[in-house]
């Protein structure tokens, strides 16, 4: 059997070049009875756990390393002793907010993590922040895409880390390549599709 995919929202403040905006986020749980993997710990490590409901954490993975999606992921961490994957060139991001505790593995390009029977496949897609990674489960027709890919466009490339035509490319190049009814499990907002976001981008993404 396939794993299932749960979906957690979290409240709390996204903060980088000296703003702050309350936010939303998605938090993502993938698994089955038995075990899960964590995408993105936002906010809060107790409503986190509470969805994880007993069953074993084997990794929280991190899409990106701004605050909001990262912030409570050393706190479940440590109530459930799962290892923090983070792609390395987001580690500075990282620093901004964990100074004092650093991820415990490095996510890769075509990396595979598995979990209750279903593979994940890591997609490198800098551009929202350098180490940006979206996961790709062909066996659901799922990606979860952090912040790379919203219902509507692209992630946010106004601030520190970021570049407009680096996501443009990540999503071009890496997204776009992926089946049309693929379903976008995002970082914050409702879900949508690969071919939907496709028709979108004509209004988005001209070269």
């Amino acid at each position: 059997m396939a794993a299932i995919v749960q979906n957690v929202v979290t409240s709390g403040f996204f903060q980088l070049d000296g703003g702050s905006w309350e936010v939303d986020n998605n938090v993502w749980l993938l698994g089955d009875d038995h075990e899960v993997l964590v995408i993105d710990a936002a906010h809060d490590a107790q409503a986190i756990l509470t969805a994880v409901d007993g069953r074993a954490v084997r990794a929280i993975v991190c899409t990106h390393a701004h605050n909001d999606h990262v912030n409570a992921a050393p706190e479940l961490a440590r109530l459930t002793n799962a290892p923090i994957l983070l792609h390395p060139d987001d580690l500075e991001l990282w620093d901004l907010t964990h100074p004092q505790r650093s991820p415990d593995a490095p996510l890769s390009d075509g990396q595979v993590l598995t979990i209750a029977g279903t593979e994940l496949t890591v997609l490198h897609t800098p551009g929202h922040a350098p180490g940006a990674v979206c996961l790709y489960a062909a066996r659901l027709d799922a990606v979860f895409t952090g912040d790379t890919l919203f219902h509507g466009g692209p992630g946010a490339t106004g601030r520190s880390y970021s570049d407009y035509p680096t996501i443009l490319e990540s999503i071009r190049d890496r997204l776009f390549a992926l089946p049309d009814g693929t379903v976008v499990h995002t970082g914050h907002g409702e879900r949508t599709s690969i071919a939907a976001e496709r028709e979108n981008s004509a209004e988005w993404a001209a070269p």
